[in-house]
């Protein structure tokens, strides 16, 4: 028999067997079309064999070998076998995630008929480095081994700068480069900054903004080794690169780099295991490592696994801005907002300088309420608020996308007096360009920049200096050098100190450090003003004296007391169905089918659940499994999964696994 194993996009794990007239060893990472179910599906082909499981009469013929285009290289199905491994989820579902849909659906995209060769021009006046700067560049291009660095640089002290001396130090030796940023708002800035300074390189943009067939070209581009840089998003780590000879992972503490739904990988993570199994250096940049990270580095104070280079000066600027904190204990808020704040403002008004008022919520107010009966905004789908938004006359909940018009009257008791409580970005812009008339209020949020083209749009209004102050949410909070910026206010800040998340302190002190070095980037003073009941909490001291390594000491002594990673491994089982009981029935049994599984090396808790109970009309629960060993953890995972996959599930109830999760 001629047989070739087939990964299928679908979510079971194991390979499927197909017979074939022609083949060869070579065919291994072709795609196939093949029948399957009452229809066909597209696969990868990952084995060739001489025999099967199933008798040559249950085994159907494969439709067609797909030749069209290179063989997805060996390094390539490497890499999506140790995210299937290491994640627990079906190989097929690894590699149709990891292809652009347009190559997964068995297609290619059009192609230029001739390849468009760059003028040569002469290379950029490049900046001068600091010391540390050169240092930093010095290490890296004397590494061509497996090596994970952390740049550790405070806002504004030239890390992006480090990375592009690093990269073109690999395309001098013919290599390629991958670049990952957590964002596609970022993409677009860094890309105009990488063409600029390599006119002559072909740069790949990877990122879920980018059109199908584009997305298919750059995928290609890089397997058949014509592109040079490859930046992008998440997805991006995927892309194969024979040439590849550095990773560079930009915001390496950014949640954005786990994937939240499907295959629940972390970038970063996946990344750091690329460059080993290509021996090659992989730098993880931040100016707030994640704690993790900081830990491998050694925390600070000596060698880890990770090599620590610092940059502790800015680039630019002479000074780090200067960070005050507000007690607002003691003084009256006026719409959420200080007297010294607002003073700070109508100067920076004054002397023609930009200000950002920073508020993590978008939306008018969290949530309506009737102060007559009690009667609030709940959303009917979700355990959570409608938020007011008010610019369109809507409530709308910002976890499953519904929303509705704002009611007259209280639905409940028909009061016509309904409250909206709390403040949000669009409240606050209200708010600001009734005090301050005379200043251009611009808006920066999910709703604002809801496109690609409008977030470009809002971001020259800034750079032309069409607005006096910004308000805006995180997604102001990284990447941006805005030179005339020099005030950063910081309101609502409070409401993740106490959360129940042990990553909260983590999180809050990134956002306030990020957002606050947007300010003084350039020859002007910045300043930075933080409102708070709690002046004296170790966060708030910390961000004032600019001093990560003390703030994240103090977390890390806290996590090792209390047992939370980087000190253990966790896995979450997570079900949902209709009913809540459905979902933590479904928990009970597989927890029951893990006990033997177990041993003193893994750790089950109690299903529970959800902090979010209902999302989307269904009920959810959680089950977390721990171990103080990763290899412990992970061979009972691979043996637990197979017991759950053996289950008999109830109709309609859905579960996954989340390997490293971030969000409980």
């Amino acid at each position: 028999m001629n047989i070739i194993r087939v990964a299928l996009g679908v979510p079971l794990p194991r390979l499927f067997d197909y017979l074939v007239t022609d083949y060869a060893e070579s065919d291994i990472g072709h795609r196939v079309t093949v029948p399957f179910g009452s229809g066909f599906r597209t696969g990868v082909i990952v084995a060739v064999a001489h025999s099967s499981a199933l008798l040559e009469t249950k085994l159907k013929p494969a439709t067609s070998i797909l030749r069209d285009m290179p063989p997805l290289p060996a390094d390539w199905l490497a890499l999506c076998e140790f995210c299937a491994r290491y994640y627990q989820a079906p190989l097929g579902e690894v590699m149709a995630f990891a292809l652009p849909p347009m190559l997964r659906r068995g297609k290619l995209p059009r192609r230029p008929r001739a390849t468009v060769v760059r003028e040569s021009t002469s290379p950029p006046a490049l900046p001068t480095l600091l010391p540390a700067q050169q240092a930093a560049v010095t290490a890296l291009d004397a590494c061509q081994k497996f090596q994970t660095f952390l740049l550790h640089g405070v806002t504004g002290s030239g890390k992006t700068e480090v990375y592009l001396r690093a990269i073109d130090t690999v395309l001098a030796r013919g290599g390629q480069a991958l670049m990952l940023v957590p964002e596609i708002a970022l993409t677009p800035q860094l890309q105009g900054r990488v063409a600029a300074r390599f006119p002559t390189a072909h740069v790949v943009a990877a990122n879920s903004a980018v059109a199908d067939a584009a997305r298919a070209r750059g995928f290609l581009d890089a397997l058949e080794g014509r592109a040079d840089i490859v930046l992008g998003t998440r997805l991006a780590v995927f892309i194969p690169l024979e040439r590849l000879q550095i990773i560079i992972v930009d915001e390496e503490h950014d949640a954005s780099f786990k994937q939240q739904d499907g295959l629940r990988y972390s970038a970063r993570d996946v990344a750091i295991w690329r460059a080993h199994q290509r021996n090659i250096p992989i730098v993880l940049g931040s100016a707030t490592p994640s704690l993790e990270t900081f830990h491998h580095a050694g925390r600070g104070t000596g060698p880890g696994r990770y090599c620590m280079l610092e940059l502790p000066q800015r680039a630019v600027a002479e000074n780090l801005p200067v960070v005050r904190i507000i007690d607002t204990r003691r003084e009256k808020l006026q719409d959420g907002m200080s007297a010294a704040l607002l003073t700070a403002l109508e100067l920076r008004l004054a002397r023609g300088e930009q200000s950002l008022v920073f508020l993590n919520r978008r939306g008018f107010a969290p949530v309506l309420a009737c102060p007559s009966c009690g009667w609030i905004s709940g959303c009917k789908r979700c355990a959570s608020n409608l938020v007011v938004h008010l610019a369109d006359r809507h409530l709308r909940c910002h976890h499953c996308g519904f929303e509705t018009g704002i009611p007259r009257t209280c639905p409940d008791c028909g009061n016509l007096d309904l409250q909206p409580f709390g403040r949000g970005t669009q409240r606050l812009e209200s708010v600001l360009a009734e005090r301050l008339p005379d200043a251009r209020v611009l808006r920066i949020d999910r709703d604002s920049a809801s496109t690609p083209k409008k977030w470009q749009a809002l971001l020259q209004q800034i750079h032309d200096g069409g607005a006096d102050i910004l308000v805006g949410t995180q997604m102001l909070a990284k990447g941006h050098d805005f030179p005339k910026l020099t005030l950063v206010g910081a309101v609502g800040a409070d409401a993740a100190l106490f959360a129940a998340d042990f990553r909260a302190p983590e999180r809050l002190f990134a956002q306030l450090m990020q957002v606050g070095g947007r300010s003084g980037r350039a020859d002007l003073p910045g300043e930075v003003l933080i409102q708070t009941e709690y002046p004296q909490h170790p966060l708030y001291q910390a961000l004032t004296t600019h001093d990560y390594n003390a703030f994240a000491i103090t977390q890390l002594n806290e996590r090792e007391v209390a047992a939370f990673p980087p000190f253990s491994f966790q896995a979450l089982l997570r079900a949902e169905a209709r009913e809540m009981q459905q979902s933590l029935d479904f928990l009970v049994t597989a927890r029951s089918a893990a006990e033997p599984l177990a041993g003193e090396r893994v750790a089950l808790y109690d299903p529970v659940p959800m902090r979010m109970p209902r999302l989307m009309t269904l009920e959810r629960g959680q089950l977390l499994v721990e171990s103080a060993n990763r290899p412990a953890l992970q061979a009972f995972l691979a043996a637990w999964m197979e017991r759950i996959y053996a289950l008999k599930m109830p109709a309609g109830l859905r579960w996954h696994l989340d390997v490293d999760p971030l969000e409980f």
